[in-house]
C-alpha cells in the first residue's frame, strides 16, 4: 500500500547522501593537522613526510582527491583506514552491531522508564507526584550526556562495583550486563524527552469524549488507559521517539568513548583524533543513511497507529 511512498523516500536519500558527502569531505580536510603528522610524529624528516603523502594520495589537489573518493563510493568502496590499514567497510561491519545493540537497548530502557512515569504524572497531574516526576526529568534533560555517564560510571561502576565500567562482553547476557550503564545513560536522556510529551498527550486524551463514554459504559480504568488513552497518546510520542533514536546514533559517539565500548562511535572519535579521513567520511555517510531510514520507519509506524495520517 505504501510502496510508492517508501520508494520516493528512499530516492530522497540520494541527494541527502550527495550533500553529506560533499560537506563531510570539506569539513574533514578543514580539521587542523594531517594524517601523516599523526602517523609519523613531529620529528619525521621532510622526505618521509613527502613519501607518505604520495603513498596516501594526499599530495594531489583536493578536487582530485574528491574525485577519487566519489569513484570509490560508486564502486561500493569506502576506502581503507589510514591508521589501521583495514577496509573501512570491514571496520564498520565489525563495530556497527555493537552500536545498534546499544541504541536499541537505550531506547527500550527509555520507553520502559518514560511510559509508566508519564501516565502516573498525567493521572496525578498538578499534585506533588506530578511535580517530582517533571522536576527530576527536567534536571535530567538539562544535564549533558557525558556528565550523566561519568556519574553513573563513578558511582555504580567504580565505587559500588555493580556493573562493568567498560567493554562489551561475549554472550547476549554479557552484552546486556556490560552495556547497562551506557544504555541507561542514553535511556535517561531519552526518557526525559518522552515523559514531558507523553504526559501532556495523556492528559489531553483523558479529557476526550470517547474516554468519558468508555467510563460511562463501566469499563475498568486499566482497560480505558491501555485500549483508548495510551494508544492515542502514543501517536505523537512515537514520532518524537523516532527523531530521538536518530539522536541516539549520534549520542553513541560520546557514550562509547566514556565507557570504552568498541562501537562505531568510539571508532569515529579515534578516527577524528588520528586524522583518519576515510574512516570519518565513511562513518558520517553511514550515520546519515541510518538516520534517514529511522525517520522513514517512524513515519510508517505513525501512519499505522493513526489512520488519519496520510503518507504523501
Amino acid at each position: 500500500m505504501h510502496t510508492s511512498y517508501i520508494l520516493r523516500r528512499l530516492l530522497q536519500i540520494i541527494p541527502l547522501f550527495l550533500a553529506v558527502m560533499v560537506l563531510v569531505f570539506v569539513l574533514v580536510h578543514l580539521i587542523p593537522g594531517d594524517p601523516v603528522s599523526a602517523i609519523l610524529g613531529d620529528r619525521a624528516t621532510p622526505e618521509r613526510v613527502a613519501r607518505a603523502n604520495r603513498q596516501l594520495g594526499l599530495d594531489k589537489p583536493l578536487i582530485v582527491q574528491f574525485g577519487l573518493f566519489v569513484n570509490q563510493l560508486l564502486h561500493g568502496n569506502l576506502g581503507e583506514s589510514i591508521n589501521l590499514k583495514v577496509p573501512v567497510l570491514r571496520l564498520m561491519l565489525d563495530r556497527l552491531p555493537i552500536t545498534l545493540f546499544l541504541d536499541v537497548y537505550a531506547a527500550v530502557l527509555g520507553v520502559l522508564m518514560a511510559v509508566p512515569l508519564a501516565v502516573l504524572a498525567a493521572v496525578r497531574r498538578n499534585t506533588w507526584v506530578d511535580g517530582v516526576i517533571r522536576a527530576v526529568f527536567q534536571v535530567g534533560l538539562s544535564l549533558p550526556v557525558f556528565y550523566v555517564g561519568l556519574q553513573l560510571l563513578t558511582l555504580l561502576g567504580a565505587r559500588l562495583g555493580w556493573f562493568p565500567i567498560g567493554g562489551y562482553g561475549v554472550t547476549f547476557g554479557d552484552h546486556l550486563y556490560h552495556l547497562f550503564l551506557p544504555a541507561l545513560t542514553l535511556g535517561l536522556n531519552l526518557a526525559a524527552v518522552l515523559v514531558r510529551t507523553l504526559r501532556n498527550s495523556v492528559i489531553e486524551v483523558l479529557t476526550a469524549e470517547y474516554v468519558d463514554f468508555a467510563r460511562a459504559k463501566g469499563l475498568r480504568s486499566r482497560v480505558i488507559m491501555t485500549r483508548h488513552v495510551l494508544r492515542n497518546a502514543l501517536i505523537a510520542t512515537v514520532t518524537l521517539l523516532g527523531l530521538n533514536i536518530g539522536g541516539l546514533i549520534g549520542g553513541a559517539v560520546i557514550t562509547e568513548t566514556v565507557f570504552a565500548i568498541p562501537g562505531v562511535g568510539k571508532l569515529m572519535v579515534d578516527a577524528i583524533f588520528g586524522r583518519d579521513y576515510p574512516v570519518v567520511q565513511g562513518l558520517t555517510l553511514t550515520f546519515a543513511v541510518l538516520v534517514s531510514l529511522v525517520f522513514l520507519a517512524t513515519d510508517l509506524i505513525h501512519a499505522r497507529l493513526d489512520p488519519r495520517a496520510e503518507l504523501s
